[in-house]
Protein backbone atom coordinates (compact mmCIF):
# COMPACT_ATOMS: atom_id res chain seq x y z
CA UNK A 1 0.00 0.00 0.00
CA UNK A 2 1.33 3.51 -1.07
CA UNK A 3 2.06 5.44 1.91
CA UNK A 4 -0.63 8.69 2.09
CA UNK A 5 0.87 11.86 -0.31
CA UNK A 6 0.86 15.36 1.09
CA UNK A 7 -1.56 17.18 -0.29
CA UNK A 8 -0.66 20.27 -2.43
CA UNK A 9 -1.82 23.89 -1.18
CA UNK A 10 -3.42 25.47 -4.22
CA UNK A 11 -1.09 28.54 -5.81
CA UNK A 12 -1.60 31.70 -4.56
CA UNK A 13 -4.26 33.28 -6.43
CA UNK A 14 -6.26 36.93 -5.64
CA UNK A 15 -9.32 34.40 -5.20
CA UNK A 16 -7.35 32.85 -2.17
CA UNK A 17 -6.43 36.01 -0.77
CA UNK A 18 -9.82 37.33 -1.03
CA UNK A 19 -11.62 34.42 0.14
CA UNK A 20 -9.19 34.25 3.34
CA UNK A 21 -9.32 38.07 3.40
CA UNK A 22 -13.13 37.54 3.61
CA UNK A 23 -12.61 34.80 6.54
CA UNK A 24 -10.41 36.70 8.41
CA UNK A 25 -12.67 39.92 8.47
CA UNK A 26 -15.43 38.19 9.71
CA UNK A 27 -13.70 36.85 12.52
CA UNK A 28 -11.63 39.93 13.90
CA UNK A 29 -12.99 42.84 12.17
CA UNK A 30 -11.67 45.37 9.76
CA UNK A 31 -8.50 46.43 12.33
CA UNK A 32 -7.75 42.48 12.64
CA UNK A 33 -6.68 42.31 9.00
CA UNK A 34 -2.70 43.06 8.40
CA UNK A 35 -0.89 41.66 5.50
CA UNK A 36 1.15 39.62 7.84
CA UNK A 37 -1.64 38.23 9.53
CA UNK A 38 -3.26 37.45 6.37
CA UNK A 39 -0.03 35.68 4.87
CA UNK A 40 0.49 33.90 7.65
CA UNK A 41 -3.27 32.20 7.14
CA UNK A 42 -1.99 31.76 3.68
CA UNK A 43 0.87 29.91 4.60
CA UNK A 44 2.75 32.52 2.40
CA UNK A 45 5.37 35.62 3.02
CA UNK A 46 3.66 39.11 2.74
CA UNK A 47 6.21 40.08 -0.20
CA UNK A 48 4.15 37.30 -1.71
CA UNK A 49 0.78 38.82 -1.91
CA UNK A 50 1.68 42.06 -3.23
CA UNK A 51 2.46 39.81 -6.51
CA UNK A 52 -1.44 39.89 -6.77
CA UNK A 53 -2.79 43.25 -4.20
CA UNK A 54 -1.10 46.42 -3.62
CA UNK A 55 -2.12 47.36 -0.63
CA UNK A 56 -4.36 46.21 2.05
CA UNK A 57 -6.93 48.92 0.76
CA UNK A 58 -7.37 47.24 -2.42
CA UNK A 59 -7.76 43.69 -0.55
CA UNK A 60 -10.18 45.43 1.72
CA UNK A 61 -12.26 46.54 -1.70
CA UNK A 62 -12.24 43.34 -3.14
CA UNK A 63 -13.28 41.80 0.18
CA UNK A 64 -16.35 43.96 0.08
CA UNK A 65 -17.02 43.29 -3.92
CA UNK A 66 -16.88 39.61 -3.21
CA UNK A 67 -19.61 39.57 -0.65
CA UNK A 68 -21.84 41.94 -2.85
CA UNK A 69 -21.48 38.55 -5.51
CA UNK A 70 -24.26 36.93 -3.00
CA UNK A 71 -26.67 39.51 -3.23
CA UNK A 72 -28.93 38.28 -6.01
CA UNK A 73 -30.20 40.00 -9.22
CA UNK A 74 -33.42 38.87 -9.70
CA UNK A 75 -34.42 39.23 -14.11
CA UNK A 76 -36.21 42.55 -14.12
CA UNK A 77 -39.22 41.23 -15.75
CA UNK A 78 -41.54 41.89 -12.68
CA UNK A 79 -42.73 45.27 -10.61
CA UNK A 80 -39.86 47.31 -10.58
CA UNK A 81 -40.47 47.63 -6.27
CA UNK A 82 -40.24 44.01 -6.10
CA UNK A 83 -36.98 44.19 -7.66
CA UNK A 84 -35.62 46.98 -5.50
CA UNK A 85 -36.76 45.41 -2.58
CA UNK A 86 -35.24 41.50 -3.52
CA UNK A 87 -32.43 43.72 -3.76
CA UNK A 88 -32.33 45.92 -0.66
CA UNK A 89 -33.31 42.75 1.31
CA UNK A 90 -30.38 40.70 -0.32
CA UNK A 91 -27.92 43.02 0.55
CA UNK A 92 -29.23 43.79 4.18
CA UNK A 93 -28.77 40.16 4.49
CA UNK A 94 -25.08 40.17 3.38
CA UNK A 95 -23.59 43.17 5.39
CA UNK A 96 -25.26 41.33 8.51
CA UNK A 97 -23.76 38.44 7.79
CA UNK A 98 -20.25 40.23 7.42
CA UNK A 99 -20.89 43.56 9.64
CA UNK A 100 -17.65 44.85 8.86
CA UNK A 101 -18.59 45.74 5.17
CA UNK A 102 -20.64 48.25 6.59
CA UNK A 103 -17.64 50.74 7.54
CA UNK A 104 -16.34 50.22 4.16
CA UNK A 105 -19.25 50.94 1.64
CA UNK A 106 -18.53 54.83 2.02
CA UNK A 107 -15.21 53.87 -0.29
CA UNK A 108 -15.31 54.61 -4.06
CA UNK A 109 -16.94 51.34 -5.25
CA UNK A 110 -15.98 50.23 -8.63
CA UNK A 111 -15.76 46.54 -8.35
CA UNK A 112 -17.65 44.26 -10.82
CA UNK A 113 -20.36 42.70 -8.56
CA UNK A 114 -20.69 46.31 -6.71
CA UNK A 115 -21.62 48.19 -10.12
CA UNK A 116 -23.44 45.14 -11.52
CA UNK A 117 -26.26 46.05 -8.39
CA UNK A 118 -25.94 49.58 -8.80
CA UNK A 119 -26.95 49.46 -11.91
CA UNK A 120 -29.78 46.97 -11.32
CA UNK A 121 -30.44 49.18 -8.84
CA UNK A 122 -30.82 52.28 -10.91
CA UNK A 123 -32.32 50.54 -14.07
CA UNK A 124 -35.07 49.35 -11.84
CA UNK A 125 -35.85 53.20 -10.81
CA UNK A 126 -35.73 55.05 -14.06
CA UNK A 127 -38.39 51.88 -14.74
CA UNK A 128 -40.81 53.67 -11.72
CA UNK A 129 -39.98 57.21 -13.47
CA UNK A 130 -37.00 58.27 -11.90
CA UNK A 131 -34.52 60.29 -13.80
CA UNK A 132 -31.94 63.06 -13.07
CA UNK A 133 -31.64 64.21 -9.95
CA UNK A 134 -34.41 62.40 -8.73
CA UNK A 135 -32.62 59.32 -9.41
CA UNK A 136 -29.96 60.27 -7.94
CA UNK A 137 -31.21 61.35 -4.88
CA UNK A 138 -33.38 57.96 -4.92
CA UNK A 139 -30.19 55.93 -5.13
CA UNK A 140 -28.18 57.59 -2.45
CA UNK A 141 -31.18 57.20 -0.17
CA UNK A 142 -32.27 53.52 -0.48
CA UNK A 143 -27.94 53.04 -0.08
CA UNK A 144 -28.46 55.22 3.31
CA UNK A 145 -31.00 53.36 4.30
CA UNK A 146 -30.05 49.79 3.57
CA UNK A 147 -26.38 50.19 5.12
CA UNK A 148 -27.46 52.24 8.10
CA UNK A 149 -30.47 49.89 9.00
CA UNK A 150 -27.95 47.14 8.68
CA UNK A 151 -24.90 48.70 10.39
CA UNK A 152 -27.47 49.63 13.36
CA UNK A 153 -28.98 46.11 13.70
CA UNK A 154 -25.42 44.67 13.31
CA UNK A 155 -24.34 46.87 16.80
CA UNK A 156 -26.77 45.90 18.48
CA UNK A 157 -25.93 42.07 17.47
CA UNK A 158 -22.58 42.34 18.59
CA UNK A 159 -23.30 43.73 21.89
CA UNK A 160 -21.28 42.63 24.46
CA UNK A 161 -24.65 42.37 26.60
CA UNK A 162 -27.45 40.81 24.74
CA UNK A 163 -29.64 42.19 26.73
CA UNK A 164 -28.80 45.68 26.53
CA UNK A 165 -31.74 46.46 23.59
CA UNK A 166 -33.77 45.05 26.55
CA UNK A 167 -32.84 46.98 29.00
CA UNK A 168 -32.69 50.52 26.75
CA UNK A 169 -36.25 49.55 26.07
CA UNK A 170 -36.84 49.01 29.98
CA UNK A 171 -35.20 52.43 30.53
CA UNK A 172 -37.61 54.32 28.22
CA UNK A 173 -40.71 52.80 29.54
CA UNK A 174 -39.97 53.57 33.30
CA UNK A 175 -39.34 57.16 32.75
CA UNK A 176 -42.77 58.41 31.12
CA UNK A 177 -42.35 61.69 32.45
CA UNK A 178 -39.29 62.52 30.24
CA UNK A 179 -40.08 60.41 27.34
CA UNK A 180 -43.59 59.86 26.72
CA UNK A 181 -43.49 59.77 22.74
CA UNK A 182 -40.71 57.24 22.77
CA UNK A 183 -42.76 55.21 24.88
CA UNK A 184 -46.02 55.64 23.35
CA UNK A 185 -44.41 54.55 20.24
CA UNK A 186 -42.58 51.30 20.34
CA UNK A 187 -39.14 52.56 20.72
CA UNK A 188 -36.86 49.81 20.63
CA UNK A 189 -39.61 47.55 21.31
CA UNK A 190 -38.62 43.97 19.53
CA UNK A 191 -42.21 42.83 20.97
CA UNK A 192 -44.36 45.47 18.53
CA UNK A 193 -42.33 45.77 15.59
CA UNK A 194 -39.59 43.44 14.14
CA UNK A 195 -36.18 44.46 12.99
CA UNK A 196 -37.42 42.57 9.60
CA UNK A 197 -40.98 44.58 9.73
CA UNK A 198 -39.75 48.29 10.11
CA UNK A 199 -37.16 47.83 7.18
CA UNK A 200 -39.87 46.66 4.81
CA UNK A 201 -41.72 49.76 5.67
CA UNK A 202 -38.95 51.87 5.05
CA UNK A 203 -38.13 50.68 2.15
CA UNK A 204 -42.25 50.99 1.33
CA UNK A 205 -41.90 54.69 2.55
CA UNK A 206 -39.00 55.45 0.00
CA UNK A 207 -40.64 53.91 -3.18
CA UNK A 208 -43.77 55.55 -2.49
CA UNK A 209 -41.29 58.43 -4.02
CA UNK A 210 -41.81 57.53 -7.11
CA UNK A 211 -43.07 60.26 -9.58
CA UNK A 212 -46.61 59.95 -10.35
Amino acid sequence: MEPDRPRRTPPLSRERIVDEAVTLLDGDGIDGLTMRRLAQRLGVTPTALYWHVKTKDDVLDLAVDQIFGDVRLPPAVGDWRDDVRTLARDWRAAILRHPWAANLIGRPMLGPNVLARTEFLQSALVRGGFADRRLAVATRLLANFVVGAALTEATWRQAADPGARTEARRHIAANPGAYPTLGASGHLDDARWSDDELFDHGLDAILATAPR
